[in-house]
């Protein structure tokens, strides 16, 4: 069947409407994506240079921060322009791109997570075989399967999106190119996308999010054989990632795991997972991670006594 897109562009309604709100608006998210890079590089630059967190849970997180990084920068920088323009559209393929891109390094960061759970599985359950099984080779060809099953992922949604004619109107009431809201812009029944799309996209958030807490219930059952020690330096770092798990997983599930209907509170829901979470992951990991933090001191001294000898 003959697919009908009259449709080149679509207007993008953002956050608010009034002039006064969307410098608010700008404001605000410039600030947030600026922490987000800022929070993100450091840990990104920490992990690079200091050899004292060369093991696999500071592997993943470097890919986590890099993930997290580009994931916010599919939504932000456009959100933050957006904001100062009277009229913001962006065309079909431009559309296109950022539902890819945006899916993509999504679905990346849960992998990562899945990943991280699963090294904190070995590393507190099975320590005698710890560098065995979570080698560095090991570890590589994970995120590699990591990253081809965020493309597949991502294709999958754009094939999705490109299976929908669009007639018009062409009037996005959001801040980014979603597959949700393009549903509710198609001119046919979308009963069957949508249905693909929860089998899709809520599966992999509703699977993942019971994955990972199962997991971590294993990991705080078996913290009871070790000494004080131990259990609270693996308290310390498990209770790190069930945060943030909890902070990401809740409202994407919220999002994606029913029918294509509109709720008022949908796209500050959507704030709080595409912007909110990639700037307080630095921030979680960093503050209650006291290895993170002496390499950033460290990093920063050896930065002030080169600064000093020039």
């Amino acid at each position: 069947m003959q697919l009908c897109n009259n449709v080149t562009e679509f207007i993008m309604l953002g956050l608010a409407q009034d002039p006064v709100r969307k410098k608010l608006v700008f404001v605000t998210f410039l600030l947030f994506y600026l922490g987000t890079l800022l929070g993100n590089f450091l840990i990104i630059t920490t992990i690079k240079t200091s050899r004292a967190l060369g093991t696999p849970m500071y592997f993943f997180l470097f890919h986590l921060s890099l993930s997290d990084t580009c994931y916010s920068t599919s939504v932000a920088p456009r959100m933050i322009v957006d904001a100062l323009l009277k009229k913001t559209t962006i065309s079909f393929s431009e559309c296109i791109i950022q539902v890819f891109s945006f899916h993509f390094f999504g679905c990346l960061e849960i992998f990562i997570l899945i990943l991280m759970a699963l090294d904190r599985y070995v590393a507190i359950c099975k320590p005698l075989h710890y560098m065995t099984i979570m080698s560095r080779q090991v570890c590589g060809a994970l995120v590699i399967v990591a990253w081809v099953g965020s493309c597949v992922h991502s294709l999958a949604q754009v094939f999705l999106a490109l299976s929908l004619p669009f007639c018009g109107p062409n009037v996005i009431d959001h801040y980014f190119c979603d597959l949700q809201p393009l549903l509710r812009l198609a001119c046919t029944d979308t009963y069957m996308v949508n249905l693909l799309l929860v089998s899709n996209s809520g599966a992999i958030c509703t699977v993942s999010f019971v994955m990972l807490m199962f997991s971590y219930v294993i990991i705080l059952h078996s913290l009871r054989n070790h000494s004080a020690e131990g259990r609270r330096k693996a308290l310390s770092t498990c209770v790190s990632h069930i945060i943030v798990v909890i902070l990401f997983f809740g409202p994407c599930i919220f999002i994606y795991t029913r029918p294509a209907t509109t709720f008022s509170i949908d796209k500050m829901i959507a704030v709080f997972y595409t912007l909110g979470t990639p700037l307080l992951n630095p921030l979680i990991y960093t503050l209650r991670n006291t290895e993170v933090k002496n390499a950033m001191r460290m990093l920063w001294s050896k930065k002030l006594i080169s600064d000093d000898k020039r």
